[in-house]
């Protein structure tokens, strides 16, 4: 065991302050790019990854769902962290006196209203944090960044507003992947089952799976679609559901989707966490 869980972003990042909230007693591991982020746990220079995988303004984080079918990597986790933006530029800065704003495409797509509101154009950086170490390095007083409070303390910058994002129930929800699965049993307690499926090419094959889940009562919390191979009518599904495979409502709805799917692939079982609106 490393004592790490890796994030991509750098220090200050809403991952990193995810890392710190959810696993106080891990040692955060900073990464370039969320590829990065499930090869250092892959060759294991970390036990677990922070993942974001949507948020509740600007929808699901598309890279991640490309990411999870070649990765030998479990979900055992997940955790809710309220987002909170501020504007943060070089210390004595003006807010008129801000043109532009860096941030993640996501951390932009949050705060659309402020930006508009205030004439600021947005600028994507690789991440947050990322963005405002940016800021700081490049000494231009008509230039701020979008990033958690954290990053002002981090790089010394001075925050010229504050709780920008556009709604307060901005929220992003994070998936923790490990190379060990989640020791969770049936009974333990409310679980949540993730997994990808690719449907038989026959007619009505996406309705007859979903039929399994519905006529045993099984909630399926998350259902996205993918094109893959480069084809327009070849897709892949990504789906949460509520339950465990042990279960046995469940284990006759997974028996149902694989008569109608020609692949599927269980990326874990773990515990559902309390989304509580802030």
């Amino acid at each position: 065991m490393t004592g790490k869980i890796a994030y991509q972003g750098e220090p200050g990042a809403n991952s990193h302050i995810a890392c710190n909230e959810a696993y106080p007693h891990l040692e955060p591991l900073p990464c370039r790019t969320f590829e990065d982020c499930f090869a250092a746990v892959e060759r294991g220079d970390a036990d677990l990854a922070m993942i974001p995988v949507e948020n509740t303004i600007a929808g699901r984080v598309g890279d991640i769902h490309y990411l999870l079918p070649s990765t030998q990597l479990q979900i055992v986790a997940e955790y809710y962290l309220p987002i909170r933006f501020q504007l943060m530029a070089l210390p004595g800065t003006k807010l008129a006196a801000v043109k532009k704003a860096r941030s993640h495409i996501m951390g932009l797509g949050q705060c659309r209203n402020f930006l508009r509101e205030h004439g600021i154009e947005g600028v994507t950086s690789a991440d947050t944090a990322g963005a405002a170490r940016e800021v700081a390095e490049l000494g231009d007083s008509t230039l701020a960044a979008i990033a958690p409070r954290l990053a002002a303390d981090v790089y010394g910058l001075e925050i010229l507003a504050e709780d920008i994002e556009d709604a307060t129930h901005n929220t992003t929800r994070f998936i923790i992947m490990s190379r060990e699965q989640a020791e969770i049993e049936a009974g333990d307690g409310p679980a949540k089952t993730a997994f990808l499926f690719e449907v038989r090419n026959i007619p009505a094959a996406l309705y007859k799976v979903l039929g399994g889940f519905a006529t045993n009562g099984i909630n399926m919390t998350k259902l996205e679609s993918y094109l893959i191979g480069g084809s327009f009518v070849s897709t892949q599904f990504y789906a949460e559901i509520s339950g465990h495979p042990d279960e046995r409502h469940v284990q006759l709805a997974l028996e149902e989707l694989g008569f109608f799917s020609q692949s599927l692939k269980i990326l874990g079982v773990f515990p559902t966490s309390e989304y509580v609106l802030v």
